[in-house]
Formats: C-alpha cells, sequence, structure tokens
C-alpha cells in the first residue's frame, strides 16, 4: 500500500465518504448518517484478538452513553462476513461490523501503517459529526469517555 494512500485528517475536515458491507451483507454509507447522528468508526486490525476484544467491549459496555448522545458506531477491518458474525456472536456487540476488504477506507482515514511489508489497519478512532465533519480522531485505544466527550462538545 503506497505511504500516500494514508491521508492525515484533522478535526473539522470533512469526513471521506464510504460505502462497505457489514457483516450481513447490508451496505452502510456514511454520509446516510448526515443530519441524523453522530457515528464513531472504530478501525481495528483484527476480529478476536486481545486488544480489539478489549476495545470494542468497552464500547458495547457503555453502549447507554453512545446512543444517549444520537450516536451510531461501526467496527471496521479487513475481516471477512463469517469471522465478523463469530466476533458479534461471542461478544454480543449491538452495533455492526464493517469490511474493508482492501484497507481502502482504512488508509482514507489514515488507519494504516505496514509491519513487515504487510499493510496492516493501526487502531484508531474517529468521530464524525451530525455535519460529516470530523469531531475527534485518534490512534490507540481511547477511552469511551474521552469519545463522548468530543460528541457533546
Amino acid at each position: 500500500m503506497p505511504k500516500d494512500m494514508n491521508r492525515k485528517l484533522k478535526i473539522s475536515d470533512p469526513a471521506p465518504d464510504f460505502t462497505l458491507a457489514d457483516e450481513n451483507g447490508n451496505d452502510v454509507t456514511l454520509s446516510s448518517f448526515r443530519g441524523k447522528n453522530n457515528v464513531v468508526l472504530i478501525f481495528y486490525p483484527g476480529d478476536m484478538t486481545p486488544g480489539c476484544t478489549m476495545q470494542l467491549c468497552a464500547i458495547r459496555d457503555d453502549w447507554s452513553k453512545f446512543q444517549a448522545v444520537d450516536t451510531v458506531v461501526f467496527g471496521i477491518n479487513h475481516g471477512d462476513a463469517e469471522s465478523h458474525k463469530r466476533f458479534i456472536a461471542a461478544h454480543g456487540f449491538p452495533f455492526p461490523l464493517l469490511i474493508d476488504k482492501f484497507k481502502k477506507i482504512s488508509a482514507q482515514y489514515g488507519a494504516t501503517g505496514m509491519i513487515f511489508k504487510h499493510p496492516i489497519i493501526k487502531r484508531s478512532v474517529v468521530v464524525v459529526d451530525k455535519n460529516g465533519r470530523i469531531a475527534f480522531i485518534r490512534t490507540g485505544m481511547p477511552k469511551d469517555s474521552e469519545i463522548i466527550k468530543a460528541i457533546k462538545n
């Protein structure tokens, strides 16, 4: 994956629009939430891995807090539908997992990197506000309270 594909987004930038399939084959288009909901995008390296499980379970456990601020959440990685379905079933996630098979959307959001010359998805969290602009962007595992605070502002 060429390095120039990894965008550097900043707070208040327009969020790149995309359409990705979820674990059930339903298309999800980011712009369809404009004017209705805030959107949290959780880019994560792999289903059923310890760090990813911990991060997504934390979102699950705080689900009512995200709902209280009109927010939908999507996990995104390159896993296939069956892997995503197993991950959801094992942990009871109340949100869909989107399939970014070729890591193109992850790259648009600056959530890719290289390990041993292999492209990976870097753990990253992006909040898109109701106007379709970036309200929060952070690599790693920010606390849910930080994410929610960015939504409320």
